[in-house]
């Protein structure tokens, strides 16, 4: 199975990179643009029983190493 991670900083917490991709897009005239926030995505390979096996085990993976749930959200999607 395939999981999807994507780790994104929480509300509130400053984006420098998603700021300075702002003002890039600000300079080169893509305008209607009003917030950018950038963060990263992790894709595993894994072996699980069954999606809820799998979604746990990546759920404690965030929990351990590929999140700062101090300041970072993460979804998941499993994939058969």
């Amino acid at each position: 199975m395939k999981a999807i991670v994507n780790v994104f900083l929480k509300p509130g917490v400053l984006d420098s990179q998603g700021k300075a991709v702002h003002h890039a897009l600000d300079s080169l005239k893509f305008g209607g643009v009003n917030d950018v926030r950038v963060g990263k995505q992790i894709i595993l390979d894994i072996d699980a029983a069954d999606e809820a096996a799998a979604e746990e085990e990546v759920t404690r993976m965030c929990e351990s190493l590929l999140a700062n749930t101090v300041i970072e959200d993460y979804t998941i999607e499993i994939r058969k």
